[in-house]
């Protein structure tokens, strides 16, 4: 998984007076809470908070919170619960921070990346993707960015499932839907399917 820093400090205002007072000066208040340990007030630098969510594009990421307490410094592997945006100038008005362990497999969902072009679509049929995403388990810095799946030998009549995913060393995964990620089908049977579901839908219900 990906790994980025950020830099905080502890606050000790709280309440919505303190939290304006704070984004007038270019920061953004937040928390820390999670393993147990009472949750810690704190700030960061909005401009370089925005930068970093840009460049994580809501990708699963495991931050090295590093915390400055009067003086007193400290890191911390978190992982970003909410930002709650400015509906109007888009700027962050809160963030939520999860402290994690490094040590203790977790569940997460990753996305699935498509490459390659079906065999079976050259020969006329068509490629339906019924999952983009799957979950995994496994110690946060162990869990992919995503799980590519080529689908570039798959014939007319042929599926990709759950099971038949490749994922690294070290992470289960913890879906186990008989349902198939991917398929090459007919182009006919699909065309029959959509027409059989069209006349279902003009059928008229029974008058009471």
């Amino acid at each position: 998984m990906l790994q980025v820093k950020l830099d905080a400090s502890v606050r000790t205002g709280h309440g919505k007076g303190p939290a304006r007072t704070l984004r007038r000066m270019g920061q953004t208040p937040a928390v820390l809470y999670g393993l147990g340990a009472e949750s810690v007030s704190l700030s960061l630098d909005s401009k370089i908070l925005v930068k970093e969510l840009l460049a994580i594009k809501r990708r699963n990421v495991v931050i090295n919170l590093d915390v400055d307490n009067g003086g007193k410094k400290y890191t911390k592997a978190v992982l970003i619960k909410e930002v709650q945006v400015d509906p109007v100038q888009g700027t962050p008005v809160h963030a939520d921070f999860c402290e994690i362990s490094l040590e203790k497999p977790m569940t997460l969902r990753v996305p699935l990346v498509f490459t390659g072009k079906a065999k079976g679509v050259d020969l006329g049929g068509e490629m339906v993707i019924s999952a983009r995403n799957v979950y995994v388990k496994a110690k946060p810095l162990d869990i992919p960015d995503n799980i590519v799946v080529d689908v570039t030998n798959l014939q007319i009549g042929d599926s990709i499932y759950f099971a038949g995913l490749i994922v690294p060393a070290g992470v289960t995964m913890v879906d186990t839907s008989v349902k198939p990620c991917v398929a090459v089908t007919a182009a006919s049977v699909k065309v029959a399917d959509e027409e059989a579901e069209g006349a279902k839908a003009k059928v008229p219900g029974k008058k009471k």
